[in-house]
């Protein structure tokens, strides 16, 4: 078994334009900007990304977002320092925002991973986050029903990798990553180094072989 792709082209052949992708970070920690930048070469298109943030800057989800890729975003945060590039786009209507609580997104995501089809929770009942959504009311407390994440792919940053997939992050770069990768169809990590097996302390693996299917290292 050999989970280690020779270049992020390969590693990224079939995603196809539609496709739902959850890509890690908080802030630009944890970011995967290999994956993006190389996703924006491979040119797939009317993209639904579902990440923490809309990207800051002109790099990451936001060189995605301009370069015309992204339909839909998922996300806690679309205003963040330096987040013109969505802003632009949302204000001139050239992208959706499906806004959602940070814990949300974390459990929705933790549904998909363990096929569980969706949840009530309290957060966001009675505010606009609830419209659309069924509500239904335990022990005197209105709760919203929030639907499983499954998304096709998932993109995730770690420091080291290995041939089965076995990956370690470091330190906040941990953030989304393991949640995600467990939940994505398909979870390519973009890694800084690939090392032999056993060369990662199995106490370190933060993102098990299990939920990895790709590996590629990209020097940044």
């Amino acid at each position: 078994m050999n989970k280690v792709y020779a270049s992020v082209r390969a590693a990224l052949h079939d995603i196809p334009d539609g496709a739902t992708i959850a890509i890690g970070g908080f802030g630009d920690a944890g970011v995967p900007f290999g994956l993006i930048d190389a996703l924006i070469e491979q040119g797939a298109r009317d993209l639904t990304i579902v990440a923490n943030n809309a990207g800051s800057g002109q790099d990451g989800i936001a060189a995605l977002i301009a370069a015309d890729r992204v339909r839909k975003m998922v996300c806690s945060y679309p205003r963040t320092s330096g987040s013109v590039v969505f802003e632009e786009y949302y204000a001139a209507g050239k992208i959706e925002l499906e806004l959602l609580p940070q814990g949300t997104i974390g459990e929705r995501l933790r549904a998909g991973a363990a096929g569980i089809p969706g949840f009530y929770t309290a957060t966001g009942a009675g505010t606009i986050l609830a419209e659309g959504k069924e509500t239904r009311t335990f022990d005197g407390r209105d709760y919203v029903l929030e639907r499983a994440l499954v998304p096709d792919f998932a993109f995730v940053l770690g420091a080291v990798g290995d041939r089965h997939g076995n990956v370690r992050t470091h330190a906040s770069a941990r953030n989304f990553g393991p949640v995600m990768a467990a939940a994505g169809r398909v979870t390519i990590a973009e890694v800084r180094e690939i090392v032999e097996l056993g060369g990662i302390d199995p106490e370190a693996v933060t993102m098990p072989g299990i939920f990895v299917d790709r590996v590629v290292r990209i020097a940044r």
